[in-house]
This record gives C-alpha cells, sequence and structure tokens, in this order.
C-alpha cells in the first residue's frame, strides 16, 4: 500500500476539513433529495456527525433488516447510522476508517443515537484501519450481507487489494452497493497524483472501463450500474488542473455469486416482485434498466434471476424456470415496467452528485 497517499488523505480530512463547505470543489458532495425512507432516517443522525459528511451519493440499499452491513470509509458514520436503523437490533453495522479525529466524532454520538433509536444495545461497532486490510480488524471471511462505500474507493492507491477484501468478507450471495467518482479517460501522474485532487476525490478516480475490468477479474462477473450523474467541479483552478477529463458519480451494485454469466443468456425465466420490501412496496429497482412492479411478472436473464433469488432478495421474488434449458442469447433492455416509467426515470432518484 502507497503510505503517503494514506498520510495525505488522513491529513486532509482529519485536519483541514472540519464541514463539507471546507472541500474545494463539490465531487465529493451529494445534492438533491434522497428518497424519503432514507430522509426520514436521515432527519434521526445527529447534526455534528451530518455536518462532516464528505460522501457523493446515497448508496444505500434496501432488504437491509436483520442483516450485518460493513461500511468502508464511514467517515463520522453517517451513513453507518441511517443503515443501523434500517437493519434494526437484530442486525449490526461496521464502520472502518483511517481518520481517527472522523472516527472520534462517530463514536461519541454512538450512545446518543442508541438512545435516539431506542434500542438496548448499540448495534455499530467502528474500526480504525485501512479498506484495503479488513483481514487485520477482525472481520472474517463470509461474514458480512452488505458492503457499502460513499465516495472512498477512489481515495484509496490500491483498489484491487479492497476488491479482493470486499469479496472476501462477503457471504456467498452478498452485495457490494457504493457509490463513487469515475472518470472518461486514465489520468495522467501530474493529475492522478496531486495530493489536492487525490484528497477532492478526482485524482483517484478510476477510468471506467478500467474498473469494469476489476470488478470482473475479482469474481462479480456481471457489474450492474443504479445511477449516474455528472460532476460539475465548479473550481476554476482545478478545472485546469484536469483539463479535457470528465467525471461522474456512479452508484454500482457487485453480487458474490459464483454462478453470474459473462454474457446475459436466456433460459426462458419469470421474475415476479412480491411487493414485500418495506422501503419499495410499490416498485423494486435492481439496476438502471431492471425494475419490478409488485405483481407483475417480468422475462429475465439467467443473470438478473440469480440476483433475485440467490441473494437476500429470495423471499421478496417468485422466479419461475431454471438453466435446465438454453435459449441463447437475451436481449437485457428494460423490463416493461422500467419502460413505462420512462427512459431515466427508474434511477432518477435524486441522491447523485452535484
Amino acid at each position: 500500500m502507497n503510505d503517503t497517499v494514506h498520510d495525505a488523505v488522513r491529513r486532509y480530512y482529519g485536519e483541514v476539513l472540519k464541514r463539507s463547505e471546507d472541500l474545494a470543489t463539490n465531487a465529493c458532495c451529494a445534492t438533491g433529495a434522497p428518497p424519503a425512507w432514507i430522509a426520514d432516517r436521515l432527519a434521526e443522525v445527529h447534526p455534528e456527525v451530518s455536518a462532516r459528511f464528505y460522501g457523493c451519493g446515497f448508496p444505500i440499499p434496501d432488504a437491509l433488516d436483520g442483516r450485518t452491513v460493513l461500511d468502508l470509509g464511514c467517515g463520522t458514520g453517517r451513513d453507518v447510522y441511517v443503515i443501523s436503523q434500517l437493519v434494526g437490533e437484530r442486525g449490526f453495522v461496521h464502520g472502518v476508517d483511517m481518520t481517527a479525529s472522523q472516527l472520534a466524532v462517530a463514536r461519541d454520538t454512538q450512545d446518543w443515537h442508541r438512545e435516539r433509536f431506542g434500542y438496548a444495545a448499540s448495534n455499530v461497532a467502528f474500526h480504525e484501519g485501512y479498506i484495503e486490510d479488513l483481514a487485520s480488524l477482525g472481520l472474517a471471511d463470509n461474514s458480512v450481507d452488505v458492503v457499502v462505500s460513499n465516495c472512498v474507493v477512489n481515495l484509496s492507491p490500491r483498489k484491487d487489494l479492497v476488491m479482493d477484501e470486499v469479496w472476501r468478507v462477503l457471504k456467498p450471495g452478498g452485495e457490494f452497493y457504493f457509490s463513487d467518482v469515475f472518470v472518461d479517460r486514465r489520468l495522467p501522474p501530474e493529475v492522478a497524483d496531486d495530493e489536492l485532487l487525490h484528497a477532492e476525490c478526482l485524482g483517484g478516480a478510476l477510468y471506467e472501463h478500467d474498473f469494469v475490468d476489476l470488478a470482473k477479474a475479482t469474481g462479480f462477473a456481471d457489474p450492474r450500474e443504479l445511477e449516474r450523474a455528472p460532476i460539475t467541479i465548479q473550481n476554476r483552478e482545478v478545472e485546469e488542473r484536469v483539463g479535457a477529463a470528465r467525471f461522474v458519480s456512479v452508484t454500482w451494485r457487485l453480487f458474490k455469486l459464483e454462478n453470474l454469466e459473462a454474457r446475459c443468456e436466456d433460459y426462458g425465466q419469470v421474475a415476479t416482485y412480491r411487493g414485500t420490501i418495506p422501503e419499495a412496496r410499490a416498485r423494486m429497482i435492481l439496476d438502471d434498466h431492471h425494475v419490478f412492479e409488485a405483481g407483475r411478472p417480468e422475462r429475465v436473464c439467467g443473470n438478473t434471476a440469480s440476483m433475485l433469488q440467490n441473494t437476500r432478495y429470495a423471499s421478496h421474488f417468485e422466479v419461475l424456470g431454471d438453466r435446465a434449458v438454453h435459449f441463447g442469447l437475451f436481449d437485457c433492455g428494460e423490463t416493461m415496467a422500467a419502460a413505462s416509467m420512462g427512459v431515466g426515470a427508474a434511477t432518477n432518484t435524486g441522491g447523485s452528485c452535484c
């Protein structure tokens, strides 16, 4: 691991930044209104925790009741405390960060949040360490249902190690659900190695195609994009430094499933959403072109069927058919429910970067 990068980022987030407003650009800031079920829980988070938030989206999935969740780069714990409410007292949330001053805020408000949520005992734990080395923090193999991260992976100098660790700690059928900054080209060294640009979530941004290749090499065979939004830097000096490179905030979901194929294949399968996820009674959004309306059958490819029946979503879907008969390639376009909502409406939650 590159200790120089870690030290620079730790110094920036631990000493330079005191509030979200101190950021030099808007790359690590979320705008727009989150979904109501997240907004309601954000309102229950301590104001000091929210004031030092530096994320680029709202990477908080649904159907988390009773689950174990890990937040990579949790900072002061804003997302941890939102998820704490979603997993309930039967669930648990781990937060990992390398900046002691950020974790101090998270820990100082831990009992405040427990009382606020009406829990007999806290269901969160914060760990100081590196997201590239979760084993040293005692996070075991196959121990986590969902890993989340909010604009942090880009800060790591060894994204390959991060991906390996996420795969290791996830249970079979688990999910990596995260928002981060990506770029339309490989950045030159003078941009990638610039301390300010790196700390502001731009220098470490991955070229999107390199990220997809890395995800697949790790084992996440079918990365699914949920939403994206362009990043407008709004800082003339920074814009001149990055040149023509264009940055976007993207939310991805990656499932740890051994039977995912390289392409969408047709096995004649049909999936029907039961309407049983509390946060998504009317419709469940899997990705930017798979929306499932309650009670409406939809033809799906083998990979999508596996994502629905071999993960925490299994009890919420009826999936008919198996892989006994293959009918060739599957045209994995919009589901009927997604098409009826209009292009882009499925994932336009207002929770992307400014």
